[in-house]
Protein backbone atom coordinates (compact mmCIF):
# COMPACT_ATOMS: atom_id res chain seq x y z
CA UNK A 1 0.00 0.00 0.00
CA UNK A 2 1.35 3.51 -0.96
CA UNK A 3 -0.24 6.44 0.91
CA UNK A 4 0.21 10.25 0.24
CA UNK A 5 -0.12 13.33 2.40
CA UNK A 6 -0.72 16.63 0.21
CA UNK A 7 1.80 19.20 1.60
CA UNK A 8 0.09 22.15 -0.16
CA UNK A 9 -1.05 25.61 1.15
CA UNK A 10 -4.53 25.55 0.30
CA UNK A 11 -4.88 22.35 1.54
CA UNK A 12 -3.55 23.43 4.74
CA UNK A 13 -5.89 26.29 5.08
CA UNK A 14 -8.56 24.95 3.99
CA UNK A 15 -8.00 21.71 6.42
CA UNK A 16 -7.62 24.29 9.31
CA UNK A 17 -10.85 25.90 8.16
CA UNK A 18 -12.83 22.76 8.92
CA UNK A 19 -10.79 21.85 12.36
CA UNK A 20 -12.69 24.63 13.70
CA UNK A 21 -15.56 23.79 15.86
CA UNK A 22 -17.04 27.38 15.15
CA UNK A 23 -16.96 26.52 11.50
CA UNK A 24 -20.73 26.28 10.33
CA UNK A 25 -22.33 23.10 8.22
CA UNK A 26 -22.87 25.13 4.89
CA UNK A 27 -19.41 26.48 4.98
CA UNK A 28 -18.11 22.82 5.99
CA UNK A 29 -19.46 21.38 3.04
CA UNK A 30 -18.08 23.85 0.64
CA UNK A 31 -14.56 23.76 2.27
CA UNK A 32 -14.74 19.99 1.73
CA UNK A 33 -15.88 20.29 -1.51
CA UNK A 34 -12.60 22.26 -2.30
CA UNK A 35 -10.30 20.01 -0.46
CA UNK A 36 -11.52 17.18 -2.23
CA UNK A 37 -10.77 18.43 -5.93
CA UNK A 38 -7.52 19.43 -4.84
CA UNK A 39 -6.73 15.94 -3.42
CA UNK A 40 -8.39 14.65 -6.47
CA UNK A 41 -6.13 16.22 -8.73
CA UNK A 42 -3.37 14.32 -6.66
CA UNK A 43 -5.59 10.82 -6.74
CA UNK A 44 -6.02 11.26 -10.64
CA UNK A 45 -2.15 11.40 -10.96
CA UNK A 46 -2.17 7.61 -12.17
CA UNK A 47 -5.28 7.74 -14.28
CA UNK A 48 -4.98 5.52 -17.30
CA UNK A 49 -5.04 7.72 -20.39
CA UNK A 50 -5.17 6.70 -24.41
CA UNK A 51 -4.02 8.17 -27.11
CA UNK A 52 -6.00 9.83 -29.32
CA UNK A 53 -5.91 12.12 -32.85
CA UNK A 54 -7.84 15.42 -32.75
CA UNK A 55 -7.56 18.63 -35.35
CA UNK A 56 -7.12 22.09 -33.49
CA UNK A 57 -8.08 25.16 -35.99
CA UNK A 58 -4.71 25.25 -36.86
CA UNK A 59 -3.32 21.21 -37.57
CA UNK A 60 -3.92 18.54 -37.06
CA UNK A 61 -2.58 16.88 -33.48
CA UNK A 62 -2.36 14.33 -30.88
CA UNK A 63 -3.73 13.98 -27.49
CA UNK A 64 -5.00 11.72 -24.47
CA UNK A 65 -8.44 11.03 -23.33
CA UNK A 66 -9.38 8.71 -20.77
CA UNK A 67 -9.37 5.09 -21.73
CA UNK A 68 -12.02 2.74 -21.09
CA UNK A 69 -13.76 0.84 -18.78
CA UNK A 70 -14.45 4.51 -17.54
CA UNK A 71 -13.34 4.89 -13.80
CA UNK A 72 -15.46 4.92 -10.92
CA UNK A 73 -15.91 6.62 -8.21
CA UNK A 74 -17.23 5.16 -4.95
CA UNK A 75 -18.73 7.54 -2.09
CA UNK A 76 -18.87 5.63 1.31
CA UNK A 77 -22.47 7.02 2.69
CA UNK A 78 -23.13 9.34 4.43
CA UNK A 79 -20.48 11.41 4.87
CA UNK A 80 -18.75 10.40 1.62
CA UNK A 81 -21.70 11.96 -0.20
CA UNK A 82 -19.99 15.12 0.58
CA UNK A 83 -16.91 14.40 -1.16
CA UNK A 84 -18.83 13.38 -4.63
CA UNK A 85 -19.27 16.58 -6.16
CA UNK A 86 -15.40 17.58 -6.14
CA UNK A 87 -14.29 14.03 -7.23
CA UNK A 88 -16.75 14.09 -10.42
CA UNK A 89 -15.65 17.98 -10.99
CA UNK A 90 -12.13 16.34 -12.42
CA UNK A 91 -13.48 13.02 -13.28
CA UNK A 92 -17.01 14.17 -15.10
CA UNK A 93 -17.08 10.82 -16.99
CA UNK A 94 -16.32 8.89 -14.41
CA UNK A 95 -19.23 6.50 -13.35
CA UNK A 96 -20.33 6.61 -9.88
CA UNK A 97 -20.92 3.59 -7.42
CA UNK A 98 -22.47 3.28 -3.78
CA UNK A 99 -21.31 1.73 -0.35
CA UNK A 100 -23.32 2.23 2.47
CA UNK A 101 -21.20 1.29 5.51
CA UNK A 102 -22.36 1.61 9.47
CA UNK A 103 -19.51 1.59 12.14
CA UNK A 104 -20.22 -0.19 15.61
CA UNK A 105 -19.59 2.28 18.09
CA UNK A 106 -18.88 -0.32 20.76
CA UNK A 107 -16.69 -2.63 18.19
CA UNK A 108 -15.69 -0.05 16.01
CA UNK A 109 -16.06 -2.64 13.00
CA UNK A 110 -17.93 -1.56 9.56
CA UNK A 111 -20.60 -3.73 8.25
CA UNK A 112 -22.55 -3.04 5.13
CA UNK A 113 -25.88 -2.56 4.58
CA UNK A 114 -26.37 -1.11 0.99
CA UNK A 115 -24.52 -1.27 -2.11
CA UNK A 116 -24.80 -0.07 -5.53
CA UNK A 117 -22.62 -1.00 -8.70
CA UNK A 118 -21.11 -3.30 -11.08
CA UNK A 119 -20.45 -6.68 -10.05
CA UNK A 120 -17.65 -7.05 -12.28
CA UNK A 121 -15.08 -4.46 -11.66
CA UNK A 122 -12.60 -6.01 -13.33
CA UNK A 123 -9.74 -4.04 -14.76
CA UNK A 124 -11.19 -0.68 -13.32
CA UNK A 125 -9.52 1.86 -11.63
CA UNK A 126 -11.98 2.56 -8.55
CA UNK A 127 -11.82 6.04 -5.97
CA UNK A 128 -13.34 5.10 -2.81
CA UNK A 129 -14.14 8.42 -0.97
CA UNK A 130 -14.75 8.74 2.72
CA UNK A 131 -13.90 11.88 5.23
CA UNK A 132 -12.07 9.74 7.77
CA UNK A 133 -9.47 7.23 7.81
CA UNK A 134 -9.66 6.51 11.35
CA UNK A 135 -9.54 2.64 12.98
CA UNK A 136 -9.32 1.66 9.16
CA UNK A 137 -11.69 -0.91 9.58
CA UNK A 138 -14.73 0.57 6.98
CA UNK A 139 -12.19 1.20 4.36
CA UNK A 140 -10.35 -2.17 4.54
CA UNK A 141 -13.92 -4.06 4.36
CA UNK A 142 -14.50 -1.41 1.33
CA UNK A 143 -11.46 -1.61 -0.93
CA UNK A 144 -11.73 -5.60 -0.21
CA UNK A 145 -15.34 -5.39 -1.88
CA UNK A 146 -14.57 -3.67 -4.80
CA UNK A 147 -11.15 -6.15 -5.21
CA UNK A 148 -13.20 -8.72 -4.90
CA UNK A 149 -14.90 -7.84 -7.52
CA UNK A 150 -11.91 -7.57 -10.01
CA UNK A 151 -10.91 -3.87 -8.91
CA UNK A 152 -7.15 -3.76 -9.94
CA UNK A 153 -6.49 0.09 -8.82
CA UNK A 154 -7.71 1.06 -5.87
CA UNK A 155 -7.30 4.50 -4.48
CA UNK A 156 -8.87 5.91 -1.38
CA UNK A 157 -9.22 10.05 -0.98
CA UNK A 158 -9.49 10.70 2.61
CA UNK A 159 -9.67 14.08 4.06
CA UNK A 160 -7.83 12.91 7.40
CA UNK A 161 -6.14 10.04 8.71
CA UNK A 162 -5.12 8.55 11.77
CA UNK A 163 -2.10 6.49 11.91
CA UNK A 164 -3.90 3.27 13.96
CA UNK A 165 -5.72 2.94 10.70
CA UNK A 166 -2.71 3.56 8.55
CA UNK A 167 -1.12 0.81 10.05
CA UNK A 168 -4.59 -1.27 10.11
CA UNK A 169 -4.47 -1.13 6.13
CA UNK A 170 -0.92 -1.98 5.33
CA UNK A 171 -1.42 -4.65 7.47
CA UNK A 172 -5.24 -6.31 6.22
CA UNK A 173 -3.97 -4.67 2.79
CA UNK A 174 -0.45 -5.86 2.48
CA UNK A 175 0.36 -6.28 -1.33
CA UNK A 176 -3.27 -4.76 -2.96
CA UNK A 177 -2.94 -2.20 -5.56
CA UNK A 178 -3.90 0.39 -2.67
CA UNK A 179 -3.02 3.73 -2.61
CA UNK A 180 -4.43 6.20 0.25
CA UNK A 181 -4.18 10.34 -0.75
CA UNK A 182 -4.74 12.27 1.85
CA UNK A 183 -4.65 16.00 3.68
CA UNK A 184 -2.92 14.90 6.84
CA UNK A 185 -1.97 12.11 8.96
CA UNK A 186 -2.79 13.17 12.39
CA UNK A 187 -1.61 12.37 16.34
CA UNK A 188 -3.73 9.78 17.18
CA UNK A 189 -7.22 8.23 17.93
CA UNK A 190 -9.22 8.85 21.45
CA UNK A 191 -10.85 6.27 23.37
CA UNK A 192 -14.16 6.69 21.26
CA UNK A 193 -12.39 6.46 18.15
CA UNK A 194 -12.52 9.73 16.90
CA UNK A 195 -9.03 10.84 15.49
CA UNK A 196 -7.25 13.68 17.33
CA UNK A 197 -7.32 16.55 16.55
CA UNK A 198 -9.35 15.79 13.86
CA UNK A 199 -12.56 17.37 13.02
CA UNK A 200 -15.36 15.47 15.08
CA UNK A 201 -17.62 13.62 13.34
CA UNK A 202 -17.56 14.72 9.53
CA UNK A 203 -21.04 13.73 8.80
CA UNK A 204 -22.64 14.91 11.48
CA UNK A 205 -20.22 18.56 10.47
CA UNK A 206 -21.60 18.51 6.90
CA UNK A 207 -25.39 17.44 7.59
CA UNK A 208 -26.09 18.35 11.14
CA UNK A 209 -27.04 16.00 13.92
CA UNK A 210 -29.61 13.32 12.82
CA UNK A 211 -31.29 11.73 15.91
Amino acid sequence: MRIHVVDHPLVAHKLTTLRDERTDSATFRRLADELVTLLAYEATRDVRTEQVDIRTPVTATTGVRLSYPRPLVVPILRAGLGMLDGMVRLLPTAEIGFLGMVRDHETLKASTYASRMPDDLSGRQVYVVDPMLATGGTLVTAIRELIKRGADDVTAVVLLAAPEGVEVMERELAGAPVTVVTAAIDKNLNEHGYIVPGLGDAGDRMYGTVD
